[in-house]
C-alpha cells in the first residue's frame, strides 16, 4: 500500500495575515502575523505538508488581478524563507458567491483538489481556519478541523495537534 501525506490546510485571511472587512488588495495591505515562521516551521518537521485554501472572490469582482493576488502570495513565502520554511501550495478561489462553484468553500473542492494532486489522506489532515466555511469545507473534505477565534493564535493549534497525536499513538 502507497504510503499516503499528511496536511495542514490553512485558511489565509485571519490565519497568516491580519483579515480586512475591504480585502488585502496589495503587498501594502499585507500585515503577515509574526508566529506563523514558528509554527509552520514546527508543523513540516512533524511531516505535514502546509497547503492555504482560500477564497478569494476579489477577483472576480474585478478588484485585483491573478496577477497581484501572486504577488501577495510569494510576499508570504518569502517571509517564510527567512526561517528556511514555505507553503507547499496556494489554492485560491477567484469565484464570487454567486457563482456557485464547487471551489469557494464551504464546499470542498480545492481541499479534495489538493488531496488528489499531494496524495493525502484526509483522516490525517486538518482544516484550520477563523470561519465557519473553513470548518465546514474541512469537514466535508474528511480532515479534522481547527476553529481558530479571532485573538488565536497558530501556535494554539500546534499545541492541539501534538495532543492529538499523541493519542493517536497511544490508542494504536
Amino acid at each position: 500500500m502507497i504510503k499516503k501525506n499528511k496536511a495542514i490546510f490553512l485558511d489565509r485571511d485571519g490565519v497568516l495575515n491580519k483579515k480586512r472587512e475591504d480585502y488585502v488588495k496589495s503587498i501594502k495591505e499585507l500585515e503577515i502575523f509574526p508566529n506563523i515562521q514558528k509554527v509552520i516551521l514546527e508543523l513540516k518537521k512533524r511531516g505535514f505538508l502546509i497547503i492555504v485554501i482560500t477564497n478569494q472572490s476579489v477577483i472576480n469582482r474585478g478588484i485585483i488581478t491573478i496577477k497581484e493576488l501572486e504577488k501577495i502570495h510569494l510576499t508570504i513565502q518569502k517571509y517564510l524563507e527567512e526561517e528556511k520554511t514555505k507553503i507547499d501550495k496556494f489554492y485560491f478561489c477567484p469565484h464570487r458567491p454567486n457563482e456557485n462553484c464547487d471551489c469557494r468553500k464551504p464546499k470542498p473542492g480545492l481541499i479534495l483538489e489538493a488531496i488528489n494532486e499531494f496524495s493525502i489522506d484526509a483522516s490525517k489532515s486538518w482544516m484550520i481556519g477563523d470561519s465557519i466555511t473553513d470548518i465546514q469545507a474541512g469537514k466535508k473534505a474528511g480532515c479534522k478541523t481547527i476553529f481558530l477565534k479571532k485573538n488565536d493564535s497558530l501556535i494554539k493549534i500546534l499545541k492541539i495537534i501534538e495532543s492529538q497525536e499523541k493519542q493517536g499513538q497511544t490508542s494504536k
